[in-house]
């Protein structure tokens, strides 16, 4: 390729870059407001100030290249994908964003490829480095230790947090796209199957609505009580623990020192640790529930929020399957509900990355695969027994 090709590749280059720099400086900046804890706060920031400076680089080259920088304007799908990742959790959000800055390193290091000249390609190698520093961030923004420097409470924090670091995530977005899917899957098989078996005659809608109704008011409810009772065995758990280091604070301080001894701290160190913890019962207390029983406050969302979540989210994705019903009879109605059902089911598949990274046309697809042999599964049982009923 001559040198006026490899321009042009770099130019386009460029811009790809700029606009994905501009997008993430976003997504740290509202991660930042969100959060907080001031360490993590600080590397969010940072993050976000880093991501900005690599804008600004590639902007200032393309003018010097002759193009026309056009002023950021956020899609409706960056912006949607945004709000998902900040409202499902810091945690996850960083998990997700990590495993960007991974596709990140793979694309400037094709960028440096085509780089026109010596000062392109310098230029590209020092922000790979940054983005691969930055994979590392994220990590740094989940481990105060990082900020708070080498101290024995720093020491400690990286301990209390390297677990939970990586643990699944997703808040109540999360929840809202499992609650969709499930109402989605349950409904769509009603619909199927009481189509086989009347044709598509008013009963469909009758049995949708219920089915949407009983899946919503099943899914929310579970979804209370299943938080609920995590969390009162929490509290109960660490009142017994909490009157055990009123009374026994030696013994809880050598059961602390132990922990950490068999995480790989030195004896020494250990029992340097305890003591210190001991010595604030609050810090003991939440050492002791994550050590001792892997519990934290924070570990347990609010019930409300995620019965109410739950609900919604369940209740929308049934009615989906319904929607044609209200209109239509018969087979028309069915086959629209089959074609609106299997999209809907490959937008909740995809969806799900949020919480699980995996590859939105991977997961789509499989959902919607599924969503597909239930639905025909339930049919051809409709068509079976409807001569019966």
């Amino acid at each position: 390729m001559n040198d006026t090709g490899n321009t042009e590749k770099y130019i386009e280059g460029l811009k790809v870059a700029l606009k994905r720099e501009r997008a993430t400086l976003r997504i740290y900046a509202a991660l930042a407001r969100r959060e907080p804890n001031p360490a993590r706060k600080q590397v969010l920031m940072k993050l976000s100030q880093a991501e900005q400076q690599h804008a600004d680089r590639w902007a200032t080259r393309l003018i010097e290249l002759g193009v026309n920088v056009p002023e950021y304007r956020e899609t409706f799908k960056d912006a949607v994908w945004r709000w998902l990742l900040v409202q499902s959790g810091v945690d996850n959000a960083l998990a997700r964003i990590e495993s960007a800055e991974e596709d990140d390193t793979h694309f400037y290091g094709q960028l440096m490829q085509s780089a026109p000249s010596d000062a392109d390609r310098q230029a590209v190698e020092s922000v790979l480095r940054d983005e691969q520093m930055h994979q590392q961030a994220t990590s740094q923004a989940g481990n105060p230790s990082s900020v708070q420097g080498n101290t024995p409470q720093g020491r400690l924090d990286a301990i209390l947090h390297r677990e939970s670091w990586h643990k699944r995530g997703g808040g109540w977005i999360g929840q809202a796209i499992y609650g969709a899917n499930d109402g989605l899957g349950a409904v769509f098989g009603i619909v199927s199957g009481v189509a086989g078996a009347t044709a598509g005659g008013p009963a469909v809608l009758i049995a949708g609505l219920a089915g949407m109704m009983a899946s919503a008011l099943s899914m929310g409810s579970g979804a209370y009580l299943a938080t609920k009772s995590q969390r009162e065995i929490y509290e109960a758990e660490m009142n017994r623990e909490k009157r055990e280091l009123e009374m026994h604070p030696e013994e809880e301080a050598e059961e602390l020192a132990l922990f950490y001894q068999l995480k790989g701290v030195p004896e020494a160190e250990a029992n340097s640790l305890a003591q210190h913890l001991v010595a604030s019962p609050e810090e003991a207390l939440k050492a002791l529930g994550s050590e001792e029983l892997g519990l934290s406050e924070g570990s347990f969302p609010n019930p409300w929020t995620e019965a109410m979540s739950a609900t919604l989210s369940t209740a929308l994705g049934a009615f989906i399957p319904i929607i044609p019903f209200f209109f239509l009879h018969g087979y028309t109605a069915v086959i629209l509900s089959f074609v609106i059902s299997t999209a809907a089911h490959f937008g909740v598949g995809a969806a799900k990355t949020v919480v699980t990274g995996l590859s939105p046309w991977k997961s789509g697809f499989e959902m919607m695969l599924i969503g597909l042999g239930e639905a025909i599964i339930t049919f051809v049982l409709g068509l079976a027994f409807g001569g019966i009923v």
